[in-house]
């Protein structure tokens, strides 16, 4: 059966979605390499699967390239948000994902936030292997643990541009004191409330931009006294509002919806 799909974008964090909502959609780990395959198949950094909401407007399911599952993904979240909203003249949203219940909310000027939730910062809830403090790890650069409902650590350094992040994000990625794996940050400040952050994520690689690593960078910088609640996080594919309050940390920046397709028959009779 044909399989339609969209590839959407949050500043280059780019995304295949599947609207299952009127239809089961079988995300079988074969599928979702072959469609991840940038040369051999559509490409992405996450697949995300819109499902039927129950009480909420929709339910989200994300996928990294590799297959493995994330419960947060802060740019595809802000993407279907903003679908969502165009499609049903609303300017706020309630979604639930594997993280918990988020609230999406249509800022203005293209604009779209998310709230992601409180972060988690006890070492159980991130995970961490043990009992540690969470604020600076015993890793070589005393990087922040924080969980966005994905595991992050988040080095701040003299300069974001001058780590070479692939082979320091695939190492501590699978570093044991993460025994889910962790997404990896390296941040530097700025400016006042301003930060220049790169990121590699667990299960994908580098990427241009993360929300869910946006947010956990922005709580990392204020708990070491860098920044104030309110931050500008500039990645390498663009700018995203970080704004940390009493009902959890909010996400905004703008979206992007690239193209519609249908996958050809030829190219699914080809996936085991």
């Amino acid at each position: 059966m044909a399989l339609a799909f969209m590839k959407m974008h949050g500043l280059g964090n780019d995304f295949v979605v599947v609207d299952a909502r009127d239809a089961q959609v079988d995300v079988r780990p074969a599928l979702v390499a072959a469609l991840a395959d940038r040369h051999l198949g559509i490409g992405f950094d996450q697949l995300a699967v819109i499902h039927p909401g129950g009480n909420a407007d929709a339910h989200l399911e994300f996928l990294n390239a590799d297959g493995s599952a994330s419960a947060a993904c802060g740019n595809a979240t802000r993407c279907i948000a903003r679908f969502l909203m165009d499609k049903t003249g609303r300017d706020r949203l309630v979604l639930t994902t594997a993280r918990g219940q988020l609230v999406a909310e249509d800022r203005g000027a293209g604009l779209t936030a998310v709230n992601m939730g409180q972060p988690q910062m006890d070492w159980q809830d991130i995970p961490l292997a043990h009992a540690m403090d969470t604020l600076e790890l015993p890793i070589d650069g005393a990087p922040t643990a924080t969980g966005m409902g994905n595991p992050h650590c988040t080095f701040f350094v003299p300069d974001a541009l001058a780590v070479d992040l692939a082979l320091r994000g695939a190492a501590i990625e699978h570093h044991p004191l993460f025994p889910a794996r962790t997404n990896v940050q390296f941040a530097h400040v700025a400016g006042p409330d301003h930060l220049r952050m790169r990121v590699w994520e667990r299960g994908v690689g580098v990427t241009l931009a993360s929300g869910s690593s946006s947010c956990a960078v922005a709580v990392a910088a204020h708990r070491r006294g860098l920044t104030g609640r309110q931050v500008q996080v500039d990645l390498d594919g663009g700018t995203l509002q970080i704004d940390w309050t009493d009902d959890g940390v909010w996400m905004i920046g703008p979206t992007m919806h690239v193209a519609d397709g249908i996958l050809s028959d030829q190219f699914l009779a080809a996936i085991p």
